[in-house]
Order: structure tokens, then sequence, then C-alpha cells
């Protein structure tokens, strides 16, 4: 993959072993903490005991090396879902796989920042949450660090929105990945963004109208739809914790 500053690798060693090798690189004048991406996302994973984990510089930026995490993202494998035609006990159970593997970083003193569907990757095994480039918690090398503009801007929180709007930067929180699931999932079951905006609207003019707070009603049946209601509410305290989200899809 070849995209926005980053270049991603899967390679296979002499041992048949699979490795995710990440080159970053400044993708334009204002997207210059691409480069340092791979190194920052590599000292954390270090962090939370990670084994695997190698990273360095390179003329354009930094790279990294860690596992390959076999599996299917969230929004491929639900793509049954979008067409009616896969069970809500796995749609469940998958769910709240996603979920658990949040409430871990959390619960090791991090938040994502970045939650989005592609970034759980469900295996046969176990899943995965992956892309931890502008996680926050922990002691970042200040060669490697720089400030959070917000993330892919549909799952963004409205708080999030607001302040990078505000301030040019935020700091995300548990609230804030507690609404970017609920807006993964949103997305992965319907196939539709949880806030309605122009499809070729600016990212400023995204961000505005996510900051208002409304998002598209919730209509996927059962107890899924009333758990993503709740992780989409615009006010952050009024969000149930991701333990709590993981006790009701238990």
């Amino acid at each position: 993959m070849n995209r926005r500053g980053s270049s991603v690798w899967r390679v296979t060693d002499e041992e048949r072993r699979r490795h995710a090798v990440k080159l970053g690189y400044v993708s334009s004048p204002t997207h210059t903490f691409t480069a340092l991406a791979p190194a920052r996302e590599a000292a954390i994973l270090r962090q939370l005991g990670r084994e695997g984990i190698h990273w360095g510089e390179w003329e354009h930026g930094t790279w990294s090396v860690q596992p390959w995490r076999n599996g299917e993202s969230l929004w491929e494998l639900w793509e049954g879902h979008r067409e009616g035609s896969r069970d809500t006990d796995t749609q469940m159970a998958e769910a709240l796989s996603c979920a658990k593997e949040l409430a871990q970083l959390h619960d090791a003193g991090w938040v994502h920042g970045d939650v989005q569907p592609h970034h759980f990757i469900i295996g046969d095994q176990r899943t995965h949450v992956i892309d931890l480039g502008l996680a926050h918690g922990g002691d970042i090398p200040e060669a490697y660090d720089f400030p959070f503009r917000g993330c892919l801007v549909m799952y963004e929180s409205p708080e999030i929105s607001r302040s990078v709007l505000e301030q040019g930067y935020a700091v995300p929180t548990r609230e804030s990945d507690v609404f970017g699931l609920g807006a993964s999932l949103f997305i992965s079951v319907t196939g539709l963004r949880a806030v309605e905006f122009p499809p070729d609207a600016e990212r400023e003019e995204q961000r505005r109208v996510i900051a208002k707070g409304h998002h598209r009603k919730v209509t996927i049946p059962g107890p899924l739809g009333s758990i993503v209601e709740a992780m989409l509410s615009p006010v952050p305290t009024d969000r149930p914790t991701v333990a709590q989200v993981c006790d009701a899809l238990t």
C-alpha cells in the first residue's frame, strides 16, 4: 500500500514469518508528520511490550518493522452484514472482539486516536487493533513526536473536530475513541457515514458539520443499535466507557 505519506509492504522472511515494513515520508507541506509516524508507532508498540518491533531513519523520514497481523478488517469482514447475509450472533461476537482490543489499550494507559474500521484486523485466532501512530498516553521520543491534528474526519468526535477547527490541534481521549468505535460499527453495518456531509466537501467543512454534534438516525436493529446510539452521543461524558461497551455486547 502507498498512501498519504506512508508505504507499507508485507514481507516474508527466510523462516516464512510475515512482517509489516513501513516507510514514512513527507506527503505535502501540511503533512510533514507522516515522515515521523512509523518510528512514533514503533516506540509506542515497544512501550506496550510488543515483540519484533524495530525502527530507524532513512533519507526521507523514518521506517519501522513489526509482525504482520493476519485477518480481515472490520470493514471487509462486515460486507456480508451490509448485504444482509450474516447472522447477528457472529456480528455481536466480532464487535465485542474489537471493543475488547480497544479496552486493553485503554487499560494500558493509551488512547488510539485514529479508531476506524480498517484498523481492526479480525483473524481466526484473535482480533488486533493496528496503526497506533497517533496514539497518546506514554512518553514519545521528542524527535518523533508531533501534535495531534485530528484523524480520518468521518470518525472524529464532535469535540475533536471543534478543537482542531479552533486551535489547529486536539488531544484524543478515551471518549473520542469510543465515538470512533461507534462510528466504525455504524458504517460497517450500514455502509453510511455516521455523520452526513457532502462527499465533495473540504475537510474543514466536514469538521464544521461534525462539530455540530448531529449524527444520522441509528437504524441498526437489536442491541447493537442501542449501544452504537450511546457511543455516538455528542456529549463525551454521556458515552459509555469501552469497558461498558464490552459488558453490553457480552
